[in-house]
């Protein structure tokens, strides 16, 4: 099951990138955009409900519903603070906000064991050292002197990512009743109900070509995700979120072939580390 976090990092990689081309050379409002995105990946799910449709009855207790609730609120406000500061701050300026996700979910996950005592939750400490070695080779290559100015936009990137890593980490309390399948796609459709009634969207104003861009990256959030829930299921929340972090090196390849842009010396370092620490995990 090791390869479905790797296609799940590349996922990430390849959505970022055009997410990154979608917001900067496209004219379109980052509220529609939310929307339009949570839509794209609800419509694409549509086709295969009837194949990997899950749902035990378990998820009718009370403390599930509770759970599953407050993911939704977590995952709302995650994005909600995530776009406030991309719109009030350039993008490389809240990197390094953006970039403690990883190491937040590993510390909430190791919280967590102790508090629901799931084996999901590895404590082993082969993995997790390595973990925490790669979440701050990630942190390191992305901290620049000039970033460090804790403003509101900052502050706001900040808590997204904590409430990202707290919404993916108590997801495994619950994912056991879905299939990750299943699971995304409630979480979706619900979240993308909230955000039309909150934003009130106007999507006949996007483009049509801009339109095929954003359902394409909602198509490979859906990869990312239900690979990340299975990887959760089947190896682990920490051993996961360590090969997930490939993600940025996949990025830097993919920004240095089709944006131009060159990775520092910083992302080259980090790349061996993640990359050692990756290796290092699969071979203990």
């Amino acid at each position: 099951m090791y390869y479905l976090p790797f296609i799940s990092a590349l996922s990430n990689a390849v959505s970022t990138i055009l997410e990154r081309t979608v917001l900067k050379k496209r004219k379109i409002d980052i509220n529609d955009y939310y929307v339009a995105g949570f839509l794209a990946a609800v419509i694409s799910m549509l086709p295969f409900i009837y194949f990997f449709w899950k749902f035990d009855l378990g998820a009718f207790e009370l403390e599930n519903i509770s759970i599953f609730i407050l993911i939704i609120v977590l995952s709302f406000a995650a994005n909600i603070f995530f776009f406030y500061s991309i719109k009030g701050e350039k993008v490389t300026m809240t990197e390094p906000a953006r970039v403690v996700e990883p190491l937040f979910v590993i510390l909430l996950a190791i919280l967590f064991s102790f508090i629901f005592g799931t084996s999901m939750y590895d404590r082993n400490p082969k993995i997790i050292i390595p973990a925490l070695i790669a979440a701050f080779a990630l942190l390191f290559s992305h901290i620049k002197r000039h970033h460090l100015k804790f403003d509101r936009y900052f502050s706001a990137a900040l808590l997204a990512s904590f409430l990202f890593a707290l919404e993916m980490v108590l997801t495994i309390v619950i994912l056991e009743f879905y299939s990750p399948f299943s699971f995304y796609f409630i979480r979706c459709s619900i979240i993308s109900l909230i955000s039309i009634i909150v934003f009130k969207p106007k999507l006949s104003k996007i483009e049509n070509k801009t339109k095929l861009e954003i359902f394409g990256i909602g198509f490979l959030w859906v990869v990312y995700r239900i690979l990340v829930y299975y990887g959760y299921l089947h190896l682990g929340v920490i051993n996961t979120t360590l090969i997930i972090m490939l993600s940025p090196i996949f990025i830097y390849i993919l920004a240095f072939k089709f944006l131009k842009e060159k990775p520092n010396w910083k992302n080259i370092v980090s790349s061996f580390v993640i990359v050692a620490c990756v290796v290092y995990s699969l071979l203990v």
